[in-house]
């Protein structure tokens, strides 16, 4: 019996290896099922797994997140040892990653939180090269440093979003090299901005752009408002939608091209075919979750589908929760109620950037002058849809 059952398994185990080793779309289902990273290795155990790997990656294109709130308990902030553990489950090969962090804990190279000094830094100094570690060779990371943080938690798109004015918080939002969709990072400070650069880096002149997403760092400095002038005034005759926000500081891309504190901008243009995007300003007068709702709804306008698209706030450091009479996450709840399988990330800044804008297609709708960009005590709500 026992000679029986051992060459019933060898049986067995042979049929195993020869599927394994020879049915190409046996081993294209079964390897759906491993996150990218394992896929990464797995491709380099023979021709066929490196085919059928390849193959499989070609069709993840899904976004991914990986988000985190409360203390860290090591010396590093708490995004980073999140983003250990979860990059290695994701399901996808990120092309370009959106990171933001609070100011208050994070304590990278290219910035210092004067206002809290006394505070306990969760970050040693070689944290922001081990963040970027941890994503592939040639992926781009903007990293922005900021006030507060608008985050979904990891795992569903479903769950509410949560605003975090205080404590430590922070996101990485991974986006997948797709087809019909060009994502490109930029950085300009006083030295290097110019028309040629921002056509280098189509910002202008390019008729497929649909998103610019830009972040302006140390604009309080002298000369910040005329350099913030200097980007939105061209960026502003575009039929692109524009949303952004004014933040503390970026711990990458590394600034060499300038000194350390100087004021600069960094973003993401978002170009192609199948970018849609839709925002819509929540002035001053916006000040009940009643009202707060029915500005939003307006994004329904837009009729963007819900898949492979992100919400995005940014929001100014006043508003929150002492702006609607201590009533928490005001504006990230109605947000969930009005699309509720859309995840939401952003920001709680020094100022916002954006108007009421449609950009769908082959064609623009905007209710706004294109030169008020640039507003206070206000929230941008944007949708980005990548196909």
């Amino acid at each position: 019996m026992s000679e029986n059952q051992d060459y019933a398994d060898f049986f067995q185990d042979t049929k195993a290896s020869y599927v394994l080793s020879n049915v190409a779309e046996v081993v294209e289902r079964i390897l759906t099922f491993v996150p990218t990273k394992s896929l990464l290795r797995i491709a380099s155990v023979c021709r066929l797994w490196r085919n059928c790997a390849r193959r499989v990656l070609r069709t993840q294109q899904q976004l991914s997140w990986v988000s985190t709130c409360g203390p860290s308990l090591t010396e590093v902030h708490a995004l980073c040892n999140v983003l250990a553990e979860e990059v290695e489950n994701v399901f996808l090969l990120p092309k370009t990653v959106l990171a933001m962090v609070d100011c208050e804990a994070f304590n990278g190279q290219a910035y210092c939180y004067r206002q809290n000094k006394a505070k306990k830094s969760r970050h040693s100094p070689d944290s922001v090269e081990e963040l970027t570690m941890l994503f592939p060779k040639g992926c781009d990371i903007v990293g922005i440093v900021t006030p507060g943080i608008v985050l979904t938690p990891s795992g569903s798109c479903s769950s509410p979003p949560q605003e975090h004015q205080e404590g430590e918080a922070g996101f990485a939002v991974m986006f997948p090299n797709t087809e019909g969709v060009h994502i490109k990072p930029f950085h300009f400070c006083k030295k290097t901005i110019s028309p040629t650069a921002l056509k280098d880096a189509g910002l202008v002149d390019n008729p497929e752009l649909r998103v610019i997403m830009l972040f302006v760092y140390e604009a309080y400095k002298s000369g910040g408002a005329h350099f913030l002038n200097q980007i939105l005034g061209p960026l502003g005759k575009s039929k692109a939608l524009i949303t952004g926000g004014i933040v503390e500081s970026v711990f990458t891309p590394p600034r060499h091209c300038c000194s350390q504190g100087a004021y600069g901008v960094v973003g993401l243009s978002l170009s192609g075919p199948k970018v849609q995007g839709a925002s819509v300003l929540l002035d001053q007068d916006v000040g009940t979750p009643k009202a707060a709702e029915a500005a939003i709804r307006r994004l329904k306008a837009a009729k963007i589908p819900e898949k492979n698209t992100l919400g995005f706030m940014f929001a100014c450091v006043g508003r929150g929760q002492n702006y609607y009479n201590n009533q928490a996450n005001v504006e990230a709840d109605a947000f969930h109620k009005v699309f509720p399988s859309t995840p939401l990330f952003g920001l709680f800044g020094n100022g916002e950037i954006g108007c009421d804008r449609i950009i769908k297609d082959d064609y623009t709708l905007c209710d706004t002058e294109t030169d008020i960009l640039q507003h206070e005590y206000t929230t941008v709500m944007t949708l980005v849809h990548l196909g």
